[in-house]
């Protein structure tokens, strides 16, 4: 069960993701980068991890990544993609949209598979600011921010 302190976090990643949403759009060129990378807000603040993990990334106790400390990069059309397909999987499940955060991230990050919610790779395939903009991603879904 997440802390009040944990739902916090998730409330202003998806507040922050919103403003950087609304920057893009209302940005020069008419909303016509949506192929054009972007950073999303550090995927620190996206998933809860262990209070052991203090390196730069996160693991849970299962052994699940759950925060990657860089900049998250993806462009807009990838990181909406993402989030929408990580509603829908978080939907699916039932129950609490935050306790379905990390059993999303670990079967992501064991599939063998890619889709959507990965930018059409794999969880290996992707660089670290991917792999933290995915985080990002679910963890605005589970907050209902997409």
């Amino acid at each position: 069960m997440l802390s009040t302190q944990d739902r916090a976090l998730y409330g202003t990643t998806a507040l922050c993701v919103a403003v950087v949403t609304l920057l893009t759009a209302c940005s020069a060129g008419g909303g016509k980068a949506g192929n054009a990378p972007s950073a999303a807000p550090s995927a620190s603040s996206a998933a809860p991890a262990s209070p052991s993990a203090g390196g730069p990334i996160g693991m849970s106790p299962s052994g699940v990544t759950t925060r990657i400390d860089e900049p998250a990069q993806s462009t807009e059309e990838q990181y909406a993609q993402s989030c929408l397909a990580a509603k829908d999987w978080i939907g699916s499940k039932g129950g609490d949209p935050h306790d379905q955060i990390e059993p999303l991230l670990k079967e992501i990050q064991a599939s063998k598979d890619s889709g959507p919610i990965t930018f059409k790779k794999t969880w290996a395939e992707l660089n670290t600011a991917q792999q933290a903009a995915v985080i990002v991603a679910v963890g605005a879904a589970a907050d209902g921010g997409c």
